[in-house]
């Protein structure tokens, strides 16, 4: 049995097992007596108490959950941070992570993967929206309860975002497989870090697979910065085109062309859910001078240490992360590839090269020499080239405009008159064809219709009451037009007969009755039973709606309401006590409240230094006295229209003799000399 299990810490907090270890810190199950709960109680291991990284984290999760009231973030409900034992309690959670669940069903239903992903994105958008981003979203740190409902835990690393700055120096912080490429390059990260991760998230859940792996961190992570994913479709086709359009909207690589927000992603998944045929069609930014990944490979490179088989997912500040051994980089592995695949390819040119030079009569004394790799212009102005040369054009996207990609005769030995003609194939921009008819065809034959005209079939399905579901209306470009190759066409498909389609308009801060009308008049029905919620707002005055406002959804489709009840929301108050730290004995504390009491509780000042006192309310005043051994030590004032502490005062009379030799030992109950925590994952679980 650990030191911890069978031990009460605080006079309160019953330790009955040890539910979770991870290199920082332990996670038990505990019974709070007084709130008459189960709770997590995670504990900062000893070997850490004087370790000020570990300390700053484990401190950083509690702020970061402190500020957050969320019923898809767990919740917290007391720190303790003192030099002997460091914890925070949270709530207790009767499920398993997200990569468990993952692990058991390897591929998730594309309903239940939109189930999962909104909720995680409604926490993450409470999250952002308070300043805290969370920098370390997988499915570990996902808990999942039985009825389906998301949990998301972990904080340790979160930071926040409107108040502090990082530089390019600070090593990457996350999980290598699901890192954004700014986190991975050390670059300062927003809200759209954790877009990048749900995005990783969602394409394992759809496809069961990671878009990125490999043998080491350090090949993960340079795949994150250079490597686009394989389309999820590609590995499962039952995936709707318009989720994977979200997907990899989420994963890009630029963080300008992600979603911006959790509300922005949010809204898509809205939209597709309404219509599950939806089509996007993102448009992306393409930077002609391509990204430069030399000094982030090397950054990543210093940062990840390199096992030589296997590695854990945590990209950096890995808590039981131990000394590696070097390895070589991947990128030696990979250059070494790449040079091996130049030699054969020079080889198989070489030997065709040869081949044609034998059926070519020699009629001169001059040899061809190989044009291809140059510049054409640099060619045909050289003037020490005596031949008459024939251009003709293909395009290449790997190769810059005006490269010679192709000649006819090749380089060879053979000897050929001065103006003897040599066909060169010149890559540009401007070659073109023309959009084949592909009008009244299915959809199958018109893709490959126009893929075998060199040009890019998109398919947008839209509604039409004149041709059947499967068969193409028209194209844009029209059929005929004279574009350039590889241009993308957009192939119009019929889903048949339109179902009409209305934008929910709105509502909000509306009356209960007039949102009613206006949902009435634009083709919608309203649900009979509204949600009454707590609000500032007059009563019945609309605060949500569902489906959101502006969104499109068929017409009929139920809107469900939420109002306000009129009733001031209740508010949480907190008074910090400081207390007498010259007392070295456990005392009991009581907080008395308009008369009051509440069970009491036992501590130790001298290594407490300051109680949390929360008191609820929705208006008015209400006074708090504090009671230490019996007697009156403080009293409070709480104001909670104005959310201040309008009194305070200390009793001047109050006193207790300090004496390290009372019948209350500390050292008796190691639990009792607590100080402070920190919880690494809100379920009672650590990765």
């Amino acid at each position: 049995m650990d030191r911890y299990t069978g031990k009460k810490l605080d006079g309160r907090y019953e330790i009955h097992e040890m539910i979770g270890m991870g290199g920082m810190a332990v996670v038990y199950r505990a019974y709070d007596t007084i709130d008459d709960r189960t709770v997590a109680i995670k504990i900062l291991k000893d070997e850490f108490l004087g370790n000020e990284e570990f300390i700053r984290r484990f401190k950083n999760e509690s702020k970061a959950i402190a500020v957050l009231s969320h019923p898809n973030i767990v919740k917290v409900y007391d720190v303790s941070f003192g030099d002997r034992i460091q914890y925070i309690v949270m709530e207790y959670i009767d499920g398993i992570t997200l990569k468990e669940y993952l692990d058991q069903q390897k591929v998730v239903k594309w309903k239940e993967a939109v189930h999962f992903t909104v909720q995680i994105l409604r926490a993450l958008q409470h999250a952002h929206e308070k300043g805290i981003v969370h920098r370390d979203i997988k499915p570990q740190n996902i808990m999942l309860l039985q009825d389906g409902t998301i949990k998301v835990t972990d904080f340790g690393i979160a930071r926040f975002s409107r108040n502090e700055t990082r530089t390019m120096t600070e090593k990457a912080i996350g999980s290598v497989h699901y890192i954004a490429p700014e986190q991975a390059r050390g670059d300062i990260t927003d809200e759209r870090a954790d877009i990048y991760s749900v995005g990783v998230m969602l394409y394992e859940m759809l496809t069961g697979k990671l878009p990125f792996e490999a043998d080491n961190a350090v090949s993960v992570a340079i795949m994150q910065l250079q490597s686009e994913p394989k389309p999820p479709r590609e590995i499962n086709e039952s995936i709707p085109e318009g989720l994977e359009e979200i997907t990899l909207k989420a994963m890009r690589k630029e963080t300008s062309q992600r979603y911006q927000s959790a509300a922005e992603m949010l809204n898509a998944i809205e939209q597709f859910r309404r219509n599950p045929t939806i089509r996007f069609q993102y448009k992306y930014f393409v930077d002609e001078k391509p990204t430069k990944y030399i000094d982030a490979i090397d950054n990543v490179k210093s940062m990840v240490p390199m096992p030589e088989s296997g590695y854990d997912d945590n990209f950096a500040y890995e808590e039981d992360e131990a000394a590696a051994k070097p390895a070589k980089s991947p990128v030696v592995h990979i250059l070494a590839g790449v040079g091996i695949a130049v030699v054969l390819v020079a080889i198989i040119l070489l030997i065709i090269g040869f081949t044609r030079s034998c059926q070519t009569e020699t009629v001169g004394d001059t040899e061809i020499p190989n044009f291809v790799g140059l510049m054409y212009d640099d060619v045909v102005n050289n003037e020490e080239y005596k031949f008459q040369f024939e251009k003709q054009l293909d395009h290449d996207e790997t190769k810059p405009e005006g490269m010679i990609l192709a000649q006819d005769p090749q380089s060879s030995t053979k000897k050929y008159k001065e103006n003897a003609k040599v066909v060169l194939t010149v890559n540009s921009n401007e070659v073109t064809t023309q959009v084949p008819d592909v009008t009244s065809r299915t959809e199958e034959d018109a893709v490959n219709m126009l893929k075998d005209a060199d040009l890019e079939p998109e398919v947008e399905r839209i509604a039409n009451d004149n041709t059947a579901a499967g068969v193409v209306i028209t194209t844009n470009p029209e059929p005929g037009s004279t574009v350039n190759i590889n241009t993308k066409v957009t192939v119009y498909v019929s889903q048949g007969p339109s179902e009409k389609m209305v934008k929910v308009p709105q509502v909000i801060n509306d009356s209960y009755e007039e949102a009613k009308k206006k949902l009435i008049a634009a083709g919608l029905k309203v649900a009979n039973d509204p949600i009454r919620k707590d609000s500032d707002k007059p009563k019945d005055t609309v605060l949500e709606c569902d489906p959101m406002e502006f969104v499109e959804v068929e017409e009929g489709t139920t809107v469900q309401l939420t109002i306000s009840s009129g009733n001031k929301p209740e508010t949480e108050k907190e008074i910090h006590v400081q207390l007498p730290t010259e007392i070295d004995y456990e005392v009991s504390f009581v907080v008395i409240v308009d008369g009051e009491a509440r069970p009491a509780k036992m501590l130790i000042p001298k290594y407490k230094d300051v109680e949390t006192v929360k008191v609820t309310g929705r208006s008015g005043k209400k006074n708090v006295v504090i009671k230490i051994e019996g007697q009156e030590y403080w009293s409070y004032t709480v104001d909670f229209d104005s959310g201040e502490i309008v009194d305070s005062k200390k009793n001047p009379n109050f006193h207790l003799n300090s004496s390290s030799s009372s019948s209350s030992n500390p050292s008796s109950n190691e639990g009792n000399s607590s100080g402070s925590s920190s919880q690494d994952n809100s379920s009672g679980r650590e990765d």
